[in-house]
């Protein structure tokens, strides 16, 4: 699909910019089009710009844009989809409690994030930088950063640019930093496509520009009627910005959360998945995580047979019921010691296979699954992806009211959820203080199983996780946010080419 769109783009700028004249393909050849012609091409034709977003779109979802050989491809390189299996691991929510093919066991065992050698350490790096840079060519075609559009539909694409940018820098804010220190020199920074190497940024001026642009977003997005839940709107937008405030902590940014939020929940039109969407109850045609129109997901994509994807996607490596290695020997499975907080009561219990006799124990069985139910039958990827539901809202809603002592509408927002989940809810009306937020930090973590959500709550609530006994390494270790393992290293590949890092 990429070839598709790289194709559509060059000729849509070749007819916006030449009209299709035979000596301008001689004089001005394709690959040496200028960023000025581009931005000019665009200025009365959306579809030049609108070409290139969606080639965005769909590096999150496609194979090798983490480095790997397009031809042979590595087996945990997938997108944004394969970076949530990382963060999952890395909370240790997410058990490796099986493992075959040796796929994930040295995430798992933090070889990975604490060797810069290591293609892992390098390949988040890669993915986003890549996202950002093809944001930064889309915006400089529009005409760059401090330009507003005059279109309505370039308005909407230059929205949708810079909120993949932000999501770009967002993520390796999380990877790449223990904690949120204004001070520390994290990242490079690029908001041009011409830019050359550039040396680390700090903190404070990374989370600077993602505020920035998730509030242009925001304001450009406002009318924007998306076709598909693949494209960010401003209420994705506003979600990503929640995420943001709440990385960064403190009161002041908390009440950002809770306004985000509230707005998503109140004004977005998405309602919370139910009992039967969430976990399996007889009916294999309703739930399954699989359904991007499900009204709960806020953004997702619509996988379909042309998209190509098979055994090296995430459903390729999570779900028994796909041709997988969750099926033929990789278990990733729920950490024990989070299964056993589940209340009986609670419908997501059922989510897991509970019998430790099986090597299914603990697998997300009836979590995820496909409407045919057929132990490694779905071999061409129809299932669709999530990246961001409403619950995970009405969660950081409650986290966010809950940090800034407004207390009833942390409980209403937490209540609102988990009514959703078990017959009783009540206890919630008692809870106050540490209790409450705790009781919010357990509710995200059951809610959001490996969704790709764990690991940025961890960092937000300063967490201590022990992995329980279903684990391949290091049971029973008290693991802190802050651990240097949990965070990866700036890669070799980026120290070798860039002057200003070593």
């Amino acid at each position: 699909m990429k070839r598709i769109y790289i194709i559509s783009f060059i000729a849509l700028v070749l007819f916006s910019v030449s009209g299709c004249k035979k000596d301008f393909l001689e004089v001005q050849p394709t690959q040496f089009l200028t960023k000025e012609q581009v931005a000019e091409a665009a200025k009365n034709n959306p579809d030049v710009a609108a070409g290139s977003i969606k080639g965005i779109y769909t590096l999150m979802f496609q194979v090798a844009t983490g480095g790997s050989d397009p031809l042979d491809p590595d087996h945990d390189d997938f997108g944004q989809k394969g970076y949530d299996i990382y963060s999952d691991f890395l909370s240790s929510d997410l058990a490796l409690s099986v493992n075959t093919y040796n796929w994930y066991r040295p995430l798992t065992e933090y070889t990975v994030t604490t060797d810069y050698t290591r293609i892992g350490n390098y390949r988040p790096w890669r993915y986003y930088y890549r996202i950002i840079r093809s944001a930064n060519n889309v915006i400089a075609a529009l005409g760059g950063n401090d330009v507003v559009p005059e279109l309505d539909e370039n308005k909407y694409i230059m929205g949708q640019a810079k909120a993949m940018r932000a999501y770009g820098y967002f993520y390796l804010t999380q990877f790449y930093q223990k904690s949120y220190d204004p001070a520390e020199e994290i990242l490079p920074i690029y908001t041009d496509p011409t830019q050359p190497n550039q040396p680390k940024s700090t903190a404070q001026d990374v989370y600077a520009l993602i505020i920035s642009d998730l509030n242009d977003a925001i304001s450009l997005l406002e009318n924007f009627d998306r076709t598909a839940k693949n494209e960010v709107n401003k209420y994705v937008a506003e979600g990503l910005l929640a995420y943001t405030y709440g990385a960064m902590g403190g009161n002041d940014n908390y009440a950002q959360v809770k306004t985000l939020t509230a707005d998503v929940i109140n004004n977005g039109g998405f309602t919370l998945m139910d009992s039967t969407e969430v976990v399996f109850m007889g009916d294999p045609s309703v739930g399954g995580f699989r359904d991007v129109n499900t009204p709960g997901w806020m953004w997702g994509v619509d996988l379909t047979i042309d998209n190509g994807l098979d055994l090296i996607s995430w459903w390729g490596q999570m779900d028994v019921w796909t041709y997988s290695y969750q099926w033929a020997g990789d278990r990733k499975a729920i950490d024990e010691g989070l299964y056993d907080q589940i209340p009986n009561n609670d419908v997501r219990k059922g989510q897991f296979y509970p019998d430790n006799t099986s090597g299914y124990y603990l697998i997300p069985l009836y979590k995820f699954y496909t409407e045919a139910m057929s132990i490694g039958g779905q071999r061409d990827v129809t299932t669709d992806y999530v990246y961001m539901r409403v619950a995970e809202m009405y969660l950081l809603n409650a986290e966010a009211a809950a940090k800034t002592g407004d207390e009833a509408t942390a409980r209403t927002s937490l209540k609102a959820l988990v009514s959703h989940r078990m017959a009783d809810a009540d206890y919630i009306d008692a809870l106050t203080g540490q209790a409450l937020v705790d009781e919010i930090y357990l509710q995200t973590r059951i809610e959001l199983f490996a969704e790709g959500k764990s690991y940025l709550a961890m960092k937000r609530n300063h967490a201590t996780i022990v992995r329980g006994p279903n684990h391949l390494s290091f049971v029973g270790e008290p693991i802190s946010y802050d651990d240097p393992r949990l965070t990866f290293e700036i890669p070799q590949s980026e120290i070798q080419n860039n002057p200003y890092i070593n």
